[in-house]
């Protein structure tokens, strides 16, 4: 079996790497749909590292409850280590998981799910097992809030395809993450039941915010 990618040493100088290669767009990205997000009652978030988003999401929506869930045990103590210092009673409220997102048994159902530049960690079809085992674990009328990198077309196709290989062989080296190219989620989201109801571009294509909405009876 080949060995699994390990994010603990970037935990730390995460944000600051984030910054200096992006500035603040990604941040921008994972806050944009917040705000259609305040009104969800118990959440699943997904390699949500350092827990930027998730501490604000509690802190605006303080009835929520979530499972965070990710395989660095580092990423996880920052998470918590955010929420709590900035949401009141974050600890009754969050719940932290260190396990692979593939196989952690899930306490549904969510009416939220969020992946913040996490789908485009996983293969294709790890990613089309993970929308499975999750879509089982979805409330009726679920929300699915995704930020990723996104190959555009026009000018910026190439500089978006040089970028992104130069990001996976960073996080190959840094993490030995054996993912190589951007999977396909929109595919089996939609096969799976899901509707993509918003989108917004950033980076002149390069990256990309959407939100997904379940319909069980389109299955």
């Amino acid at each position: 079996m080949p060995t699994q990618p390990s994010f603990d040493l970037i935990a730390r100088p995460y944000r600051w790497l984030e910054y200096l290669t992006l500035g603040h767009a990604l941040e921008h990205c994972r806050l944009h749909y917040l705000p259609s997000l305040l009104k969800r009652k118990r959440a699943l978030v997904l390699g949500d590292g350092d827990g930027r988003f998730l501490a604000e999401l509690l802190t605006q929506n303080p009835h929520l409850q979530a499972d965070a869930v990710d395989t660095s045990a580092t990423m996880l103590q920052l998470l918590r280590q955010r929420c709590e210092s900035l949401a009141p009673n974050a600890s009754t409220h969050l719940t932290t998981h260190q396990a692979n997102a593939l196989t952690c048994p899930l306490d549904g159902p969510y009416d939220l799910v969020v992946t913040h530049f996490f789908l485009d960690c996983l293969t294709q079809p790890d990613l089309e097992t993970l929308i499975n085992h999750i879509a089982r674990a979805l409330s009726p009328e679920a929300l699915w809030l995704i930020s990723d990198f996104h190959i555009p077309t026009g000018f910026m196709r190439l500089p978006a395809k040089a970028l992104i290989r130069s990001l996976y062989l960073a996080f190959r080296i840094l993490t030995n993450l054996r993912t190589t190219k951007l999977p396909d989620h929109a595919t089996p989201l939609q096969q799976a039941g899901l509707t993509r109801i918003a989108h917004q571009h950033r980076l002149a294509g390069l990256l990309v915010t959407e939100l997904w909405q379940f319909n069980s009876s389109a299955l």
